[in-house]
């Protein structure tokens, strides 16, 4: 395990296709970050798209919003461990999923 210094606090931060500068980009100006939301709005219990944005409504609302949700996306399809829980960039783990394959969410 990597250790953490104040002079590289992201060196644990994997780097592929210029990672690093992503997350950090991600981490410094993320909405989510400010959010006064309940940590479990940001990850819907159902599985079917159209309920789980529902439920997700108020953290949609500030991804929307958000400065960085592109490379907030971009991130959690790269990286799909923990990609794919939860709202990131705007959508629902079966919406990044399809994505990721290539396809509609609703197919």
């Amino acid at each position: 395990m990597a250790t953490i210094t104040s002079r590289q606090p992201y060196a644990h931060l994997s780097e592929p296709r210029g990672d690093r500068s992503l997350w950090i980009q991600v981490i410094g100006s993320a909405r989510c970050a400010e959010s006064v939301l309940d940590p479990d709005d940001w990850f819907p219990a159902s599985p079917k798209p159209e309920i789980a944005r529902r439920e997700a409504g108020g953290a949609i609302v500030i991804c929307k919003a958000c400065p960085v949700g592109a490379q907030c996306l971009e991130l959690s399809l790269r990286h799909r461990g923990i990609g794919q829980h939860g709202v990131w960039g705007g959508l629902m783990p079966a919406e990044k999923s399809a994505r990721a394959r290539g396809t509609s969410a609703s197919s």
